[in-house]
């Protein structure tokens, strides 16, 4: 068995081809790439556009329409689902 430094693992399965290893040694050494490595970037961002003008009228037009049609599909939903539970409780009260 491996000894505490080694945290109980020899490095390999039992006897398969030679001596243990002492344990992991670690990556190998790596060294740092050289000052200026990366080629010289000459690119000119283009300034922002403009945006078009926003329709503010317009824009309030359209959601009072999509806010009428909500309330509108929710008060047919109300209807129906107040139709349906008048429907079932006549059912089980008759």
């Amino acid at each position: 068995m491996g000894g505490p430094a080694t945290g109980g693992y020899l490095g390999g399965p039992p006897n398969v081809g030679g001596p243990a290893t002492a344990g992991y040694a670690g990556p190998p050494p790596s060294t740092p790439p050289p000052p200026g490595w990366r080629p010289p970037v000459h690119v000119r961002t283009p300034p922002p556009r403009q945006l078009p003008p926003q329709d503010m009228a317009a824009m309030d037009r359209s959601e009072q329409r999509a806010q009428q049609l909500t309330y509108g599909i929710g008060a047919v939903v109300g209807v129906v689902l107040v139709l349906l539970m008048c429907l079932l409780c006549s059912r089980l009260l008759f």
